[in-house]
């Protein structure tokens, strides 16, 4: 089992700048890809972005160009830049594991609250 521990959420004004970190127990080498997901109130969780064990990334249409996922190996953590940052993009956050094999589960953490608000 893997633990997927969320930390930097909070409460930033439109235009402002937040940075997500997404700490895991184990070596997010064992993973095939590591994400971020958000939930806005009232709608399904979806994709933000995400980045393979090899680098390569995709990001939602509606982040694009403001916000960079990254991966620190030695850390196993993952990071999420948010630049930028609009009222619709108030969500709760949460970091995604998922394996290498379509058989297992993905790994969710407990998700970090982004409230941007003036």
């Amino acid at each position: 089992q893997v633990q997927l521990v969320e930390s930097g959420g909070g409460l930033v004004q439109p235009g402002g700048s937040l940075r997500l970190s997404c700490a895991a127990s184990g070596s997010i080498f064992n993973f095939y890809a590591m994400g971020w997901y958000r939930r806005a109130p009232g709608k399904q969780r979806g994709l933000v972005a995400r980045i393979t064990s090899g680098g390569s990334t995709n990001y939602a249409d509606s982040v694009k160009g403001r916000f960079t996922i990254s991966r620190a190996n030695a850390k196993n953590t993952v990071y999420l830049q948010m630049n930028s940052l609009k009222s619709e993009d108030t969500a709760v956050y949460y970091c995604n594991a998922q394996p290498y094999s379509a058989y297992e589960n993905n790994y969710w953490g407990q998700g970090t609250q982004v409230t941007v608000s003036s």
